[in-house]
């Protein structure tokens, strides 16, 4: 790896790490936020809710938008936007003196981020080929999904030592040195194709299709789907998206070309993305709120919890995606999928008796976890994460492999959107299943109440126990944990239709043939200079 390589390959890890632990290193600062910041047009959870989510939302709703800008204008100069852009905005989170400027900091840092995923996969795909790409891959993986994980640790441990605004305020170094490498070491490439006006009637209808999904299903969750806001919002994202592939089939300048589409690779990937990292999503979601909601766990422990998945993943992921760069994606995208959803059906084993870990400032021995935590979440933790860093790479390599290099930061935007769109989707849908499993089950338990009862929903929201030996919280305990349980079952079932999905339509030629015919032209360039 040349020296350039190696800081390109540096500045892009940078750029969609800080991205990736933002969007699940706040989920742990969000209590002390409530209780510190000040709020006036906001409640307390409403604006917690709106911290999490606007970031998400508007992360999501820019993504297709920033890799066809990238791809259009140079994916350099986009990534140099984005990341001084994401400095900026970390620093105002961090010094937000109220929710509502929070809030909107934490909107217009979602997207800035919209610029850094896309670009930072496409500056791999032009700077790398063939076995090194994969290797590339491989790191970006392993870096990006490991902080997602890690992140709660992390943040965890900001929040309890130091302050939440720490949790903002370490993007900013993490930032100048991207921003120098970027400067320093990486080439501008653009779309060498690319003419004609940029299409911002499509990047418009994109934004509310994405949006609109992300923004209804959010929303609708929040309020139950009684405020008819939540549907008019999905609505317009389902007309949207209906209505985007005929217009880019009527453009001469399309945002997205349809012929992307016309990979069987491209569409196979994003179809799995879709199911797997729905279910990702939704698993990793559930068990923080079950470490923590109903067995007890400390937040930096609920996050500690995770970390030898995370582990594997970092360790394992550059060769997994060497392999896959070598032999063909096509048995690692369906072997891990399927090691994942065992993990997954492990975790839905764990009973409501399973003993809190709670981590102690000075207190080293608390860093040792209970003696059933080794049964009843490391066994998963280390299968799960196997899956994962078996999984991650590859498809990476799939779905890059799978189109021309001029229109990579397209690619990769339309495959970020769909794995932020996948767990939304789920988690309605789980959230739905879930509440009602809940409640029916509560209800059943405790004579003299019904599902629907006001006050039952009120005082005894699903995966969140009370303190207390009143016979009705142990129930909720007990509720809750078969509640995490069908969570969990359904994640597995997510992954393994995924995994089947990659069997049938994978093609592990059409990935080959492509490396070999990138690294053919790029020997051809080289020969020639």
């Amino acid at each position: 790896m040349t020296n350039r390589e190696r800081w390109t390959l540096i500045a892009a890890v940078l750029g969609s790490s800080i991205v990736f632990v933002d969007s699940s290193v706040v989920n742990v600062a969000l209590p002390r936020i409530g209780r510190e910041l000040p709020t006036t047009i906001f409640g307390v959870l409403e604006g917690q809710s709106y911290v999490y989510n606007g970031y998400l939302l508007t992360l999501s709703s820019l993504l297709i938008l920033a890799g066809a800008l990238s791809d259009f204008y140079g994916r350099r100069r986009l990534f140099l936007i984005g990341l001084v852009g994401f400095g900026v905005t970390s620093v105002l989170c961090g010094l937000a003196p109220n929710m509502e400027f929070l809030v909107l900091s934490r909107l217009l840092q979602g997207a800035a981020g919209a610029v850094l995923v896309p670009g930072s996969l496409a500056l791999l795909t032009s700077s790398f080929t063939g076995e090194a790409r994969g290797r590339a891959f491989g790191v970006w993986a392993a870096a990006s999904a490991g902080t997602t994980i890690l992140g709660p640790f992390v943040g965890g441990v900001f929040v309890d030592t130091l302050s939440w605004r720490a949790a903002f305020l370490i993007n900013v170094p993490l930032v100048l040195l991207a921003v120098w490498a970027t400067l320093q070491h990486v080439q501008e490439t653009r779309n060498e194709k690319a003419s004609g006006r940029f299409d911002w009637l499509g990047a418009a209808v994109v934004a509310i299709a994405v949006g609109g999904l992300s923004f209804g299903l959010i929303y609708g969750q929040q309020r139950d789907w009684r405020d008819p806001l939540g549907y008019w919002a999905f609505a317009a994202g389902v007309v949207a998206t209906i209505a985007f592939p005929f217009l880019m089939a009527r453009s001469r300048d399309p945002l997205v070309p349809l012929d992307l589409f016309q990979s069987r690779n491209f569409t196979v990937t994003n179809i799995s993305t879709f199911l797997i990292y729905g279910a990702l999503g939704v698993t990793f979601y559930y068990l923080a709120l079950f470490l923590q909601g109903v067995l007890g766990y400390s937040a930096a422990a609920a996050g500690l919890a995770g970390i030898p998945g995370g582990l594997l993943l970092v360790l394992l992921s550059t060769r997994f995606g060497a392999l896959a760069a070598r032999r063909g994606p096509r048995f690692y995208m369906c072997v891990g999928p399927a090691l994942m959803a065992a993990g997954m059906i492990w975790f839905a084993r764990v009973p409501a008796t399973s003993p809190a870990w709670v981590l102690k400032p000075g207190d080293l021995s608390s860093w040792v976890p209970p003696a059933e935590y080794f049964i009843d979440f490391l066994p998963g933790q280390i299968v799960f994460g196997f899956g994962l860093a078996m999984m991650v790479a590859p498809l990476t390599t799939a779905l890059m492999t799978s189109v021309p290099v001029r229109n990579s930061g397209v690619a990769s935007a339309i495959n970020n959107a769909i794995s932020r769109v996948g767990p939304q989707l789920a988690g309605a849908v789980i959230f739905v299943a879930i509440t009602a499993t809940f409640y029916n089950g509560l209800a059943a338990r405790l004579p003299g109440t019904s599902p629907s009862d006001p006050e039952l929903r009120r005082d005894f929201p699903p995966l969140l126990v009370p303190n207390t030996n009143d016979p009705r919280a142990i129930a909720s305990r007990d509720q809750s944990t078969e509640a995490f349980h069908l969570a969990a079952i359904i994640g597995a079932a997510l992954c393994a239709t995924g995994a089947l999905v990659n069997f049938f339509g994978i093609s592990d030629e059409v990935a080959l043939r492509a490396e070999r015919g990138e690294a053919a032209a790029a020997e051809q360039v080289v020969a020639g200079t």
